[in-house]
């Protein structure tokens, strides 16, 4: 770390307007100062200086809800229905995973966050403090938690595993981990798990990351089962009491939306996965218009199939408009919003990321708009939203440490990831 001066930029701070030519001065981890060049402290020198003429600067992307490991069954299971989809061929296949496959799983998922402008992920899944190894190694920023499947923890192994994750990690990599605990689903934990989770949970000051009202079938099944829809059983439950990020709400009522917004509830929508199982379309400008921070996730390499934040804003963006008849719902500034600002604040770390303001962590990329299919640049954040790519992003700042420069990754060895993924997906 140190104190490094961006210059020349386009910025976009997500919490104030466009500055056309502006510097960025990092110190340390920290934002130090943003703005015209006129206006730097005199006094304040950089030891690195980055010239980012033809870039445009504004806060790493949150993907607020993704299962990295995951990348080793990226197009394994394609094309069928989520109950089929995860119970006949994922959950047969994830069994055989080893610790060692969920470290390089992750390891990939990192190298293809990292080019795609990522620089903090919500991830549950299993074997975790492999992929807390892999973060801390990654420089990037992550919130964590044990998956916790609970028709198939009768002797509560799985659930002991999420609170030594919370205990031995939360906080690793200089402050870059965060914890939270990981109930599955209503329909694959009973509300005597949930209740035992969520009682855990508040003892230990952390929030739950649970899927919650993602298909029709999941609505009908928890209602012949319990009487109450998956978000009205979470709610009776007191799951909402804690801060919850809650993975897809695509089927609900009004009152549940209503429900969503007075408790706080982050919302993490994941259109392409949503399509692609046909799950179908969450109600996102009913959402945003009862005040609801919707944030985007990318969900899991296996069902979408990558992990490009700039592809799902745009498809989640796009949907909106489709589906309300309304062009004007999530306009581009809406849908970044979505992929940073919300984001941290469906994380919980909305007060250190997700917008660029003197005083919060550096977390920065830079893309490059020197590129045809950004010309002309009649609006940056249209730009961004509709035109570009994951392949545009530069470079990347997380915490004030430069991770990627010139498209380049520096944190982690691409040959040796690709090596280990393509051995073992031969044996698999």
């Amino acid at each position: 770390m140190g104190k490094i001066l961006i210059k020349n930029c386009t910025i976009i701070p997500i919490s104030g307007s466009v500055i056309e030519s502006g510097v960025i001065a990092i110190n340390n981890d920290r934002i130090h100062y943003l703005g015209p060049e006129s206006g730097l402290p005199t006094d304040w020198k950089a030891d690195t200086t980055i010239n980012a003429e033809d870039m445009v600067a504004l806060p790493g992307f949150v993907n607020s809800h993704t299962h990295a490991a995951m990348t080793l069954l990226r197009s394994y299971a394609d094309d069928l229905p989520l109950k089929p989809w995860l119970e006949e061929k994922i959950w047969p296949q994830e069994a055989k995973l080893t610790r060692e496959d969920i470290y390089w799983g992750t390891k990939l998922a990192l190298l293809e966050m990292i080019r795609s402008g990522t620089t903090t992920f919500a991830d549950m899944y299993f074997q975790m403090d492999k992929v807390a190894e892999a973060v801390v190694e990654s420089g990037l920023r992550a919130s964590l938690s044990q998956g916790l499947i609970g028709v198939q923890d009768a002797n509560e192994e799985r659930l002991n595993t999420g609170i030594s994750l919370v205990k031995d990690w939360h906080g690793a990599g200089e402050g870059r981990i965060t914890t939270m605990l990981g109930p599955h689903a209503p329909y694959t934990c009973t509300p005597e798990y949930l209740t035992k989770v969520a009682d855990k949970a508040a003892k230990l000051g952390v929030g739950l990351h649970i899927h919650l009202a993602e298909t029709k079938d999941e609505i009908e099944n928890i209602k012949a089962q319990y009487g109450y829809t998956p978000i009205a059983l979470a709610d009776k439950l007191g799951l909402f009491s804690l801060p919850v990020l809650a993975a897809h709400c695509v089927h609900l009522t009004t009152d549940e939306v209503n429900i969503i917004a007075e408790k706080k509830v982050g919302v993490a929508h994941c259109p392409e996965s949503n399509l692609k199982l046909a799950s179908g379309i969450a109600p996102v400008a009913d959402m945003i218009s009862a005040g609801i921070p919707v944030a985007i996730g990318t969900d899991g390499a296996s069902s979408n199939n990558n992990l490009d934040m700039l592809e799902e804003m745009h498809i989640a963006a796009l949907l909106a408009k489709g589906t309300t008849g309304d062009p004007t719902v999530i306009d581009a500034h809406q849908a970044l919003t979505m992929a940073t600002l919300n984001g941290a604040k469906a994380l919980g770390l909305d007060k250190e990321i997700g917008s660029l303001e003197v005083g919060k962590k550096a977390d920065i990329i830079l893309i490059n708009k020197k590129q045809p299919h950004w010309m002309p640049l009649h609006d940056v954040e249209a730009n961004i939203v509709y035109a570009a790519k994951g392949s545009d992003i530069d470079t990347v700042i997380v915490n004030g440490q430069v991770i990627m420069s010139g498209g380049e990754v520096r944190t982690l060895d691409v040959n040796e990831i690709f090596n280990y993924v393509v051995k073992r997906a031969r044996e698999m």
